[in-house]
C-alpha cells in the first residue's frame, strides 16, 4: 500500500538537499563576502559560527514546539527562514545585519531539525533509521552540487548572489508545497517503535552517563568539529597550502561531499546487514587522522582532491551513529540523551568556527588540519572506550524476549 505521506517526506528531503548547500555557501563565498563586508577569513568563520548560535540557542524550545504544535509548522517555517538568510546574506550591507541573518539560519535548522526528523519517523515507521539516514545523503549531494554552481556563475561574470538566490527561491518554492500536504496526524505514533526497541535491548548492566555517555556526547562533539572544520577550511587549504587556484579549490568541497554521500548510501545497506554502528565509529577517525595527515604532509593537488574524498567518506554518519548507540545505551530517555548529544554538536558548531578563525589568523592555515586530526584522535579514543563499554553491558547471548533488566539513566 503507498504511504500517503510521500510528497510530505519529498518536501522534507528537497529542504535537506538545500540545506547541504547552505552548510557551505559561507565558506564558498569566503573571498567574495570579505570584499563585501571589510573583513577576512577569521570574521567569515565567526559569522559561521552564528549560524551554531542560533541552532543552540532553540533545540530546546523548537523541539518543545514540535510535541506541541505538530511538525508542519516547524518545516513550514523553516524552509521561510532559510530563504530569507539567503537572499540577505549577499544583498547585506554590513557585517552586522549578515550576522543576524546567520542567526536567523541557525534558528531555521534548528526548527529544520525538531520538525523533519520526528516527522520522518512518523511517515515511516518501519524502516526509521533508513529515513534519518537518507536526510544526510540529500545534504551531501546539495553541498556536491553547490561548487558546480558557483564555478558556472563565475565562469560566466555573474553576481556570486545569484548562488545564494537560486536555493533561496527553491527554499521559497518548497515551502508553498509544504503547505499543501500534510504530516502524521499522532506525533507519538513512534511510541509503539519505541516499545519494540525496548522489547530488544540485551543488556546485562546499566549503563552508567558519566560513562560511556559521555563518552557519546564527546564524539557527537568531535564528528561535528571534524566536519565543521573541514567544510569551511578545505577550500582556503587548497590555495594557500598546495597552491591550487580557487575553481579547483572550491571543488575539494564537492569531493568530499562525493564522499560523504557514498559512505552514506554504504552505511544504509551495510548496518542492516552485518554492520555494527560502534564498529563503525571507531574505524572512522583512523581513516579521517590519516587522510588529514596525508594532505598535511603530500600537498599535491591530486592527492589532496583524492583525501578530500575520504575526509568526508569517514566523517558523514558517525553523529547520526552516535546518536543511535547512545539511544540504545539509554532506551529509557530516548529524547533526553538525544539532546545531550545534539547540544555537544551545536557546541562544536559555534566553537570550531571561532578557534579555527583565531588559528588562521597566524598565517599558517596547516595549524588548523593538526588541530583537526587532534580531533580525530580523541574521536577514536572516546570510541574505542564505547566500545569496551559496549562488551562489557551488552549480553550477546540473551535473547529479546528474554530481557527484562530495569535500567535507569545514571548521573
Amino acid at each position: 500500500m503507498k504511504n500517503r505521506h510521500l510528497n510530505t517526506a519529498t518536501g522534507v528531503y528537497m529542504n535537506y538537499f538545500l540545506l547541504g548547500m547552505v552548510n557551505i555557501m559561507l565558506a564558498s563565498n569566503m573571498s567574495y563576502l570579505s570584499e563585501q563586508w571589510d573583513t577576512d577569513s577569521a570574521g567569515i568563520s565567526y559569522i559561521i559560527a552564528a549560524i551554531g548560535v542560533g541552532k543552540l540557542l532553540t533545540y530546546a524550545y523548537t523541539g518543545y514546539l514540535s510535541d506541541k504544535i505538530g511538525r508542519k509548522p516547524l518545516v513550514y517555517a523553516s524552509a521561510f527562514g532559510m530563504g530569507i538568510f539567503l537572499i540577505g546574506i549577499p544583498l547585506s550591507p554590513s557585517y552586522q545585519l549578515a550576522f543576524v541573518f546567520a542567526i536567523l539560519a541557525g534558528v531555521a535548522n534548528s526548527s529544520m531539525d525538531a520538525g523533519s526528523y520526528p516527522g520522518l519517523i512518523e511517515i515511516f515507521p518501519n524502516s526509521a533509521g533508513s529515513a534519518s539516514v537518507l536526510v544526510k545523503a540529500f545534504m551531501s549531494a546539495g553541498a556536491f552540487l553547490l561548487p558546480f554552481m558557483i564555478l558556472f556563475i563565475s565562469d560566466h561574470d555573474m553576481f556570486y548572489g545569484y548562488a545564494f538566490f537560486i536555493p533561496a527561491a527553491i527554499y521559497l518554492i518548497n515551502m508553498l508545497f509544504l503547505f499543501t500536504v500534510s504530516f502524521p496526524s499522532n506525533p507519538k505514533g513512534n511510541a509503539s517503535i519505541s516499545e519494540n526497541n525496548t522489547k530488544k535491548s540485551k543488556f546485562k548492566g546499566k549503563p552508567v552517563l558519566r560513562k560511556e555517555g559521555f563518552a557519546l556526547i564527546l564524539i557527537g562533539f568531535t564528528s561535528t568539529g571534524l566536519f565543521t572544520v573541514s567544510q569551511i577550511w578545505l577550500p582556503s587549504y587548497g590555495q594557500e597550502a598546495v597552491g591550487m587556484s580557487m575553481a579547483n579549490s572550491i571543488k575539494l568541497l564537492s569531493y568530499y561531499s562525493l564522499g560523504a554521500l557514498i559512505s552514506v548510501l554504504v552505511l544504509s545497506v551495510l548496518l542492516k546487514k552485518f554492520l555494527q554502528p560502534i564498529t563503525v565509529i571507531m574505524v572512522y577517525p583512523i581513516i579521517t587522522f590519516i587522510s588529514i595527515l596525508t594532505i598535511l604532509l603530500v600537498k599535491i593537488p591530486i592527492i589532496v582532491s583524492i583525501t578530500a574524498f575520504f575526509i568526508g567518506l569517514s566523517t558523514a554518519g558517525v553523529f547520526q551513529l552516535a546518536i543511535t548507540i547512545m539511544t540504545e545505551f539509554f532506551w529509557e530517555k530516548k529524547g533526553t540523551v538525544t539532546g545531550f548529544v545534539a547540544t555537544a554538536a551545536g557546541l562544536a558548531s559555534i566553537v570550531m568556527p571561532l578557534i579555527t578563525g583565531m588559528m588562521s589568523k597566524s598565517g599558517n592555515i596547516s595549524i588548523i588540519f593538526i588541530f583537526d586530526a587532534f580531533l580525530s584522535i580523541i574521536g577514536f579514543i572516546s570510541a574505542v572506550y564505547v566500545y569496551y563499554r559496549h562488551g562489557q553491558l551488552v549480553d550477546k547471548n540473551k535473547k529479546p524476549e528474554e530481557e527484562k533488566v530495569d535500567f535507569r539513566l545514571n548521573a
